[in-house]
């Protein structure tokens, strides 16, 4: 029997550990069953990450795509389309966008592609070819998503997407999943579960662009400054990839590691989450950042680097602080500020859960990616006749 549903065919570079790939889980996971089924297609691998998907009916292809542009990919995913039949195909991110030609090809009827966050390299968005590469898809795409108001004046000027072809959507938090402590909570396996601890730290991948040696740095920093914070102040990095080794022997050249904790990638995010008094982010580039909305809703005070779309989630002086991006001083400043105020820091915490309840609700990004998707299906259906 036919499933009448409309097919979202989600493209991307890669399905595993990430915002962007943890926001099209919560996208699956959240919207109703009834609305639309749902297709992963990674253009190289996909990851054991997939487990976070909850629906059973949700299809996954990795397509080993070899590194740069690669023209085979073309009638691969020509043939793809043309096989499992998308009404939607929503490509995520400059890796993926190449995508939206077969799907044209395939006469896939709505194309549409996502900007999540900043390119590697190109930080302030001033890189004239990856603007260029934009323009020349852009006829192959019917509408745009930008998660961040930033991202959307990126497409709507320096590239030149018409206006009405951009939507900007937030990402949603799970505020049931991630959800303050009366207390601060131990986190399974940490060395720092005593009372009487100030406990700072940050989760993601350990890439360049994550920057977390420079929240290396800025810890060394706040401890020189504040030699009495040596008793109660520590670090925990969770995450992996290159910059965790970079991260520790920064530790160790100034003789802190015992400090600090650097587990790894960890599953258990919620429960770090309540076991920290503050979440900080160090990043060179952020679209709309899943971590900073996580630890929102957490009732975390949030220092982040004044980068992206960081400045439109954190409310400087009310929700947390931010720095200037690459800036150990300025970033070491702000953390003593809050291990020394801890009063001041809890407040933070509980104005950035208010706000993840007012603004930025799973619900709330759902339903607006289901209006889009409805919307643009309507548009083909009126123009075909059917």
């Amino acid at each position: 029997m036919s499933d009448s549903r409309p097919l979202v065919a989600h493209v991307m570079h890669r399905f595993d550990t990430g915002g962007l790939e943890n926001g099209v889980v919560n996208l699956i996971n959240h919207m109703p069953a009834n609305s639309y089924r749902h297709a992963v297609i990674a253009l190289t691998d996909i990851t054991d990450f997939k487990k976070r998907i909850q629906r059973p009916d949700v299809q996954f292809f990795a397509l080993n795509k070899s590194p740069g542009h690669v023209l085979w990919i073309y009638p691969q995913l020509f043939r793809l389309f043309r096989r499992i039949k998308p009404a939607i195909v929503h490509t995520r991110n400059l890796a993926a966008l190449e995508a939206a030609v077969p799907a044209w090809a395939a006469g896939v009827p709505a194309r549409i592609h996502g900007e999540h966050g900043r390119d590697v390299g190109d930080f302030d968005g001033t890189n004239k070819k990856l603007q260029w590469i934009r323009r020349i898809y852009s006829p192959f795409v019917k509408h745009y998503i930008a998660l961040s108001q930033d991202l959307a004046h990126y497409l709507a000027h320096p590239v030149g997407i018409g206006a009405k072809r951009v939507t900007q959507i937030y990402n949603g938090v799970d505020a049931n999943r991630f959800h303050p402590s009366t207390e601060r909570q131990n986190i399974p396996g940490s060395p720092f579960n005593s009372v009487g601890v100030c406990l700072i730290g940050t989760a993601g991948r350990m890439q360049t662009v994550k920057d977390q040696t420079n929240l290396a740095r800025a810890f060394v920093l706040s401890i020189q400054a504040a030699p009495a914070l040596r008793e109660k102040l520590r670090l925990v990095m969770v995450g992996d990839g290159p910059l965790r080794l970079e991260s520790l022997a920064i530790l160790e050249a100034a003789g802190l590691a015992q400090l600090a904790w650097l587990p790894g990638e960890r599953g258990d995010i919620p429960d770090i989450m309540r076991g920290l008094d503050c979440f900080v982010l160090p990043s060179l580039g952020e679209g709309i950042s899943n971590t900073i909305l996580e630890a929102m809703a957490s009732g975390l005070p949030v220092i982040a680097t004044d980068v992206g779309g960081n400045p439109e989630l954190v409310q400087e002086g009310r929700t947390g602080k931010l720095v200037p991006a690459a800036d150990p001083d300025a970033l070491a400043q702000a953390i003593v500020s809050l291990a020394l105020s801890p009063e001041k820091a809890r407040a933070m915490g509980y104005a950035g859960r208010k706000r993840i309840e007012a603004q930025f609700s799973m619900k709330a990004m759902v339903n607006s990616y289901e209006q889009i998707y409805d919307r643009l299906l309507g548009r083909m259906l009126r123009s075909t006749g059917n």
